[in-house]
């Protein structure tokens, strides 16, 4: 089967760029570090690991995307003069990675474990080839994601995406099986000022979605979302949008317990 971002994840740039304060507190979580090597699993078009090479460290990035990693390869080569041009990167699976035992001090995943195919293989292909260190992931939980005034306009399509996200027990099971501890959880709330327009960063921004563009690099929209759905949620959500109807809307699905969030487990010697 073809991977999903080789398909959808042709202009994925254009609007799927590293968030700044992302970037920072992934930084901070890490515990980045000017000599070590770190690896950015399902890197995609390398936005992240770039932004984080530009503060510290040597980076490698790996994909199942041909797609992905060709589009980190021509952004690795637009900076080839700049100051932190130390990224490196590789296709390949999470369940089956290509690097040796032992290699890398820190890894960081955002936004991709709900695509992993095993998950407990992949955070085993993890543990092994880091020698110590911090395994942080940004994702999102189920229960986070039934807050998403989302589900108001496209039922299916959130109902399908809810189910295909790993749930924080399983995430922190299949990390403990895998001999990570885990450190800490840290809830992320959406703000206007998110750079990186993936699935919830229209949260007070509602009229994002009806860009189609914005909508391509986000894979619930691209991939879970009926036509006939997306057609009438569009008409409703504008509607709601022009008649001011939206805030009340939104307003019911506040739940306070973080739109995403950081996990963090680390690996000892």
């Amino acid at each position: 089967m073809q991977p999903l971002y080789d398909t959808i994840g042709l202009n994925y740039s254009q609007t799927r760029c590293a968030d700044a304060a992302i970037t920072a507190t992934l930084a901070e979580l890490l515990g980045l570090q000017a000599q070590g090597n770190y690896l950015d699993l399902a890197c995609g078009s390398g936005s992240y690991t770039q932004a984080l090479a530009a503060l510290a460290g040597t980076w490698h990035g790996v994909d199942i995307s041909e797609t992905m990693i060709r589009q980190a390869r021509a952004q690795r080569s637009w900076q080839a003069q700049s100051r932190h041009p130390r990224t490196q990167w590789q296709l390949g699976k999470a369940n089956a990675l290509p690097y040796a035992n032992d290699v890398f001090d820190g890894v960081v995943c955002t936004l991709a474990i709900h695509h992993f195919a095993d998950l407990q293989q992949s955070f085993r292909e993890v543990y092994r080839v880091m020698q110590q260190g911090r395994f942080v992931l940004f994702t999102a939980f189920p229960k986070q994601m039934r807050g998403y005034w989302l589900c108001h306009y496209f039922p299916q399509m959130m109902k399908r995406a809810i189910e295909q996200m790993p749930t924080e027990a399983a995430v922190t099971a299949a990390l403990q099986s895998a001999g990570f501890e885990i450190e800490r959880i840290v809830p992320f709330c959406v703000t206007n000022a998110l750079e990186d327009l993936f699935l919830y960063a229209g949260k007070a921004r509602p009229a994002l979605y009806l860009d189609p563009k914005v909508r391509a690099n986000m894979s619930s929209f691209a991939s879970l979302c009926p036509d006939t759905e997306l057609a009438a949620g569009l008409q409703r959500l504008q509607c709601d949008i022009k008649s001011g109807a939206f805030s009340q809307v939104a307003d019911s699905y506040r739940i306070g317990q973080g739109d995403y969030a950081y996990l963090v487990a680390r690996k000892s010697l």
